[in-house]
């Protein structure tokens, strides 16, 4: 099994490419923050995303400071979403405790995506894409 580290960046945020969907599934522009620094920067002071924000290793995330309401999608190590919530600014979020990376998007962006608990996703990384469509750390 090969460990996979993302770094900070852009990529590919694939929902629902799996073999038990028909078609690609649904690709959507993903931010990636892996550094502390981009971590905790997140999307505080943005008026809105053109996607969604990946954050790793994370496993909760707090709304403070923030302008906007998000969706909040925690994955676990194999990139299954574990639950999703809409937060309003100014919330702290519960860790999950089987959560590892935490996905943020404009609310309502994950519903139409097909994000939901017990969907799997995978992360093409601006680095490989074209060349493998790696789903992150195993």
């Amino acid at each position: 099994m090969v460990r996979r580290r993302w770094r900070d960046g852009r990529g590919r945020l694939v929902v629902g490419a799996d073999a038990d969907t028909e078609g690609p599934g649904t690709s959507v522009p993903l931010e990636i923050a892996t550094s502390y620094r981009a971590r905790t920067r997140g999307l505080l002071g943005r008026d809105g995303i053109d996607g969604a924000m990946l954050l790793s290793p994370a496993s909760g995330v707090h709304t403070f400071g923030m302008r906007i309401p998000i969706d909040v999608a925690y994955l676990d190590r194999r990139l299954t979403v574990v639950a999703v919530r809409t937060m309003p600014p100014g919330r702290l979020g519960l860790p999950r405790l089987r959560a590892r990376h935490v996905l943020e998007a404009e609310a309502g962006a994950m519903a139409g995506w097909g994000v939901r608990a017990g969907v799997r996703v995978t992360v093409e990384d601006a680095a490989v894409r074209g060349e493998d469509t790696g789903s992150g750390p195993a």
